[in-house]
């Protein structure tokens, strides 16, 4: 196997978008530092709703495939090779939203043993052996089933990992700091009238979003990775309508696209009595050169 930089860092995602949304940032800063990035994700979100009238006609497979092309352009966008489908391609269905018979469907993430999924990543992190892991916090961010299962897979695989002597050293969720998004939809409520969209999403629409002093990290955006995350997420096309500084879903609703990108370390040493501005903080991992 080919030699694997000092520093790498994984994000272990539902759907594609994902990772677009939360982190395009902080992935498209670290693959331009030269950080091994790892994408994991662990649906094709063959269920997800499609936003532009001439895809409407993708459903089920078809949409799968097609949202596995997308989630390749965003990679490309972002800079990152490794991207992995948890299990292989069609290995987990899409859940649905919570509450939905197909939250029943035998094959779907929600119905998956978490131990044998975790094995499936652990299988990713005994390669790879990252220092740092990315997820969602217990509830996913905003309740999906998907994304509860991913956080209970990733967490439970990084427990199985550290038994089998390859510890991650840190593990971060995705935040939103409640501050910051209150002031982000305020200046929306002002520019609302000159964007692509009706209304305004309300703050319960963004995952992740929690008090202040629970952020631990943020990783502030340059000119190159705003424009990379943007890149990325209209790569999504079937999911994001990206207006910059907002975007919306198939709700159709704008909500705020954050350029600084929050987290909260629940798994390792805070490297700073303030916030972190580096996810290998304090880990004696140099940037390459």
């Amino acid at each position: 196997m080919t030699e694997l930089p000092a520093r790498r860092l994984l994000l272990v995602h539902a759907h594609p978008d994902d990772e677009s949304i939360n982190n395009g940032v902080t992935m498209a800063r670290y693959a331009a530092e030269g950080v091994h990035v790892t994408l994991v994700t662990c649906t094709l979100g063959e269920r997800g709703e499609v936003v532009p009238p001439e895809l409407a006609h993708l459903s089920g497979p078809a949409l799968g495939g097609h949202r596995r092309e997308e989630l390749a352009a965003a990679m490309r966008a972002l800079g990152v090779d490794d991207v992995r489908l948890l299990g292989g391609p069609g290995r987990f269905a899409d859940s649905g939203m919570m509450g939905l018979p197909d939250n029943d469907d035998p094959g779907c993430l929600w119905q998956a043993d978490v131990d044998r999924a975790a094995g499936l990543l652990v299988e990713v992190i005994r390669e790879v052996r990252p220092q740092v892991l990315v997820t969602y916090d217990p509830d996913g961010g905003y309740g999906h089933p998907d994304h509860i299962q991913t956080h209970r897979i990733a967490m439970r695989a990084v427990e199985l990992a550290a038994e089998e002597g390859c510890p991650v050293d840190k593990v971060y969720w995705n935040r939103v700091p409640r501050t910051v998004a209150e002031d982000a939809f305020a200046r929306l409520g002002d520019e609302l009238p000159g964007l692509p969209f009706d209304k305004a999403a309300g703050l319960e629409d963004v995952p992740g979003v929690v008090e202040d002093e629970l952020i631990t990290t943020e990783i502030r955006g340059e000119g190159f990775t705003h424009a990379a995350k943007a890149a990325a997420m209209r790569a999504h096309a079937t999911q994001i309508t990206v207006a910059e500084p907002y975007f919306a879903l198939s709700n159709d609703l704008a909500q705020p696209l954050f350029t600084t990108e929050y987290y909260q370390l629940v798994r390792g040493e805070r490297a700073a009595d303030g916030r972190e501005s580096d996810l290998f903080a304090g880990l004696g991992v140099e940037e390459a050169s």
